[in-house]
C-alpha cells in the first residue's frame, strides 16, 4: 500500500509518501513541504496548496490519502486555514477517485509513538527510526505527514475488518 499523508496548513502543508503493509518494514519514498506565502491572497495560496498535492500525486501515485482531521483550536482563524489546506487534499484525490482516510493528530501520535500525548519531537524520533532515516525530517510538519501515512498502514487492515463485520451483520439484519 503506498499512502500519501497530509498535514494541512495554509502556510505548510507537510506531504509524505510511505509504502509497505503492516506488519513489516516500512519505506518513505518522498517528504516535503507545500509552502505558501503567508501574506498572500487566500484564494492564491489554496491554488498553491491544490497545485503542490497535485504534483505529489502525478509523482508518486498512491493508493489512498491520509490528512489529518481538522479538530477544534483555540485560534479559530488557524483551525480554518487548515481545514481549507484540508479541504483541497481531499478534493485533489476525490477527483482522481483516490480514497481518502482521516485520522485524528491523537490516533496518529498513538500509533507512531504509543501515546495520544506523544509531543513533535517524540513523533519526529518515532517517524525516524520507523523509516530508518539518518535525521528526522524537518519542519514538523513534513514528519507529522510521513506519521500519518504510517498510522494509516498500520490502521487500515484493522479498520477494514471492522467496516466488513458492520457491513455483514447489517446485511443479516435486513434479510430477517
Amino acid at each position: 500500500m503506498r499512502v500519501l499523508g497530509v498535514d494541512p496548513g495554509l502556510t505548510r502543508c507537510g506531504v509524505g509518501v510511505v509504502e509497505g503493509v503492516a506488519g513489516r518494514p516500512l519505506t518513505m519514498l518522498g517528504v516535503g513541504v507545500v509552502r505558501t506565502p503567508a501574506d498572500a491572497e487566500l484564494g492564491h495560496r489554496l491554488v498553491a496548496v491544490e497545485q503542490g498535492i497535485e504534483e505529489w500525486l502525478d509523482a508518486h501515485r498512491p493508493d489512498i490519502v491520509a490528512v489529518e482531521r481538522v479538530f477544534s483550536q483555540h485560534n479559530v482563524s488557524t483551525v480554518m486555514g487548515t481545514a481549507q489546506a484540508s479541504a483541497v487534499a481531499m478534493l485533489c484525490a476525490a477527483r482522481r477517485g483516490i480514497p481518502v482516510a482521516l485520522h485524528t493528530p491523537s490516533e496518529v501520535k498513538a500509533a507512531v509513538t504509543g501515546s495520544g500525548r506523544a509531543d513533535k519531537a517524540q513523533v519526529g524520533a518515532m517517524v525516524t527510526r520507523l523509516l530508518r532515516l539518518a535525521e528526522p525530517p524537518r519542519p514538523a510538519d513534513a514528519a507529522d505527514a510521513l506519521a500519518l501515512a504510517i498510522c494509516h498502514i498500520w490502521r487500515a487492515p484493522a479498520q477494514n475488518r471492522l467496516q466488513q463485520a458492520v457491513a455483514q451483520h447489517a446485511s443479516k439484519g435486513r434479510t430477517r
